[in-house]
């Protein structure tokens, strides 16, 4: 089977189906657990029809799942609370492509809290085996069941009056954040976990080295998304605005976890675990302390998004806070993200050198997401010379490029 799947088979075992494995030492230590189980009587094959899909994923697919922590709980998240409930008590040989377009096609009320987006991550993680004719037919397909069709739109970027205005509504203690968002392109964790020793001011750039993160509900520390630190160039009202921010607010040190929160097992995960202080923390929250995300998009964010007039304020009388506002998601923490990236390809800025540093691995991700902002750039009036003549001097490409993304924090600050 060398080159055309997989390449060792583990057969001839009584009572147990053959099965193929790509390493070696894979083979090796599932014949082993194999021919314990079936001497005892307790082995039972995954891909046997008679067991459902929920006792599949608690005994088998889940304890097999590994990788980053906070990915891994959003899948547990999709599974239980959209898969289970639905399909769990199916067994794995009725669990085929009708059930799930059934599934799928439910009437609305049924999935009311399942979007088209989240539905298509759900189908994302199918954690289930049916029985088949061959090896190869053996794994419960779902190529045929594409998600829903969500509805269409792009990427709207705020116009600079709106960054103005929200940055005025935040305290004084977080307006930093919607800075370093508008002006540097951060995500909201790597904006948390911005430190001062990341800021090299001799050299106008930021060093995206780390991010504050939540995991089963408590913070630790870790890398940027997709485990790829970067360098962004730093602008001049963004370094003046860092600086008087520490002057009022003084950083303080902050100790969290590394990467995963939860109680290490083994001396290694310990090791790797184990806590990290940044003394010099830019933002922290009235306690000094981490900022916790929830706390910030619902009690701070989003009534300051009301203030501003971006989103609708909450009705008189209502005492429940920001949990009761309209949906907002398009006015996240992304938004000034967007914005950022809408004022450097306006200003001319190639889509390589945004994809960098907006910490995309793939270019023509960023140039899909963010192609309808290309053609305004060619109706602002400027002449072209003038416009990309920014890549002959790297000073000069962070003064104009930077000069317009920064423009609404100078005007502010």
């Amino acid at each position: 089977m060398y080159g055309k799947c997989t390449r060792y088979r583990v057969k001839g075992i009584p009572g147990v189906k053959d099965r193929s494995f790509d390493a070696l030492q894979d083979a090796k230590t599932w014949l082993a657990q194999a021919q314990t189980d079936a001497r005892r009587g307790e082995f039972v094959d995954p891909r046997d029809g008679a067991i459902s899909l929920k006792d599949y994923i608690a005994t088998h697919w889940w304890p097999t799942q590994s990788g980053d922590p906070s990915t891994i709980e959003r899948i547990e998240q999709r599974v239980r609370r959209h898969i289970v409930p639905h399909l769990g008590a199916q067994p794995l040989n009725a669990s085929g492509t009708e059930v799930l377009r059934h599934w799928k096609k439910r009437p609305e009320k049924a999935r009311s809290d399942l979007d088209p987006s989240r539905l298509g991550n759900a189908l994302q993680h199918p954690p289930g085996r049916r029985r088949g004719p061959s090896p190869r037919t053996q794994s419960m397909s779902v190529q045929h069941v594409g998600p829903p069709a969500a509805t269409p739109g792009r990427v709207e970027a705020w116009p600079p009056e709106g960054v103005l205005a929200v940055r005025a509504a935040l305290p004084d203690r977080y307006q930093l954040l919607l800075v370093i968002g508008a002006g540097l392109g951060l995500r909201q964790g790597e904006a948390l976990g911005l430190a001062l020793e990341d800021i090299d001011f001799a050299k106008e750039v930021v060093h995206v080295r780390r991010q504050v993160k939540m995991v089963r509900a408590r913070l630790c520390f870790a890398l940027p998304k997709g485990r790829k630190v970067r360098d962004v160039p730093l602008p001049s009202s963004v370094a003046r605005a860092i600086q008087q921010h520490t002057e009022q607010f003084a950083p303080i040190p902050v100790t969290l976890p590394w990467d995963d929160p939860t109680p290490a097992e083994t001396p290694v995960e310990a090791k790797h675990r184990r806590p990290r202080a940044y003394y010099s923390l830019l933002v922290t929250g009235r306690e000094r302390k981490a900022i916790n995300r929830n706390y910030l998009n619902s009690c701070v964010w989003k009534p300051a998004l009301a203030e501003a007039g971006v989103i609708a304020p909450l009705e008189e009388g209502n005492t429940n806070g920001a949990r009761v506002r309209e949906p907002s998601r398009e006015h996240g923490f992304h938004a000034p993200r967007h914005f950022y990236a809408s004022e450097e390809l306006e200003a001319g800025e190639s889509v390589v050198s945004l994809a960098c540093w907006l910490g995309h691995s793939d270019p023509g991700f960023t140039l899909r997401k963010y192609s309808h902002f290309l053609p305004r750039a060619a109706h602002t009036g400027a002449p072209p010379s003038t416009r990309f003549s920014r890549s002959r001097s790297r000073s000069r490409s962070r003064s104009r490029s930077r000069g317009r993304s920064a423009g609404p924090v100078e005007r502010g600050s």
